[in-house]
């Protein structure tokens, strides 16, 4: 198998967005993806052990430059609160860029096997460790309370911006999924903030 680096890779898993994105996973042939990468059939499996494993490496991928982003984003502020606003704004913001990488990762990932969910699960763990850490700053330095569970506020973080993000994509990207992020930001902050 090919390494997954290049060209006609970056080209495949981008066609891959664009095609699961209009017609779904399970509709998503692996021919349609060829065809919309302007590959042929069998270069598709030069990369790929088959469309799971296209699906799999898509969200790594997709999800790895993401995570790498917030990161750079988060490090670049000073405060607890400008870092948790990072984290926030540059999920949704990041989303709101690519609607299509938005519907795949809202929806059809969803719905997808338990293969697919175990080989996207280390990426998800650097995402969720990337919350904790910022929880767990604001918690040793006074922004946040001491006495926060950080698993639950981790998750009442991620389902939040994701609820938020999977509304937007069911509402067919109609509006700013940007302008959500004051609010939900004074949510967290003022939601986990000591007396």
């Amino acid at each position: 198998m090919a390494k997954k680096t290049g060209e006609k890779y970056q080209a495949i898993i981008d066609a891959a967005v664009r095609v699961i994105a209009r017609q779904g996973y399970h509709s998503a042939q692996v021919s349609k993806i060829a065809k919309e990468a302007k590959v042929a059939d069998g270069t598709i499996y030069l990369y790929f052990e088959n469309k799971d494993d296209i699906l799999i490496s898509l969200f790594n991928e997709k999800m790895g430059t993401f995570i790498e982003t917030c990161r750079g984003r988060i490090a670049e502020a000073e405060s607890v609160e400008q870092k948790l606003y990072a984290l926030v704004h540059t999920h949704l913001s990041q989303l709101a860029q690519d609607p299509e990488l938005a519907k795949v990762t809202q929806i059809e990932l969803r719905q997808s096997n338990p293969e697919i969910s175990e080989g996207i699960g280390a990426v998800m763990k650097q995402y969720f460790n990337l919350i904790d850490d910022v929880i767990r700053e604001g918690m040793e330095k006074g922004v946040f309370r001491p006495d926060i569970d950080v698993r639950v506020a981790r998750k009442m973080i991620f389902g939040t911006l994701d609820e938020v993000t999977t509304s937007w994509v069911m509402k067919q990207c109609k509006y700013d999924l940007v302008s959500h992020v004051d609010p939900i930001h004074n949510l967290f902050l003022y939601g986990m903030k000591g007396k």
